[in-house]
């Protein structure tokens, strides 16, 4: 996935050591997540990217200047993609055992 620095999120001025910009960072997760609905495919969604867009929903949910009604929906939602990666890794690892299993059966020696 190419990075697109023309996207305003980038272009944004940096905030001062330590401080937080709520408005950035909501702007990054929507950014993410339309990048994991247009990228999946067959076989689910990337985990990776699952996983960071569930921690900055986490994230954003913490932030004490976040107004109560986005950090009420940013916890929600970061609940919800955790299911998503862990529904996703489940699968994965179910998808590796078969395949596995369907290579070993494929040079395991005829018998006859």
């Amino acid at each position: 996935m190419a990075i697109d620095r023309s996207n305003p999120i980038f272009l944004a001025p940096p905030q001062g050591q330590g401080g937080h910009n709520p408005e950035l960072m909501l702007s990054a997760v929507l950014h993410l997540m339309s990048h994991y609905t247009a990228g999946a495919d067959a076989a689910g969604g990337c985990v990776k990217l699952a996983s960071v867009i569930e921690r900055h929903l986490k994230a954003l949910a913490g932030l004490p200047e976040l107004a109560p009604v986005l950090s009420a929906t940013c916890q929600q939602l970061s609940e919800q993609w955790a299911t998503v990666v862990e529904r996703t890794m489940h699968e994965q690892e179910k998808t590796n055992f078969l395949s596995r299993i369907m290579a070993r059966a494929r040079s395991a020696p005829a018998t006859a």
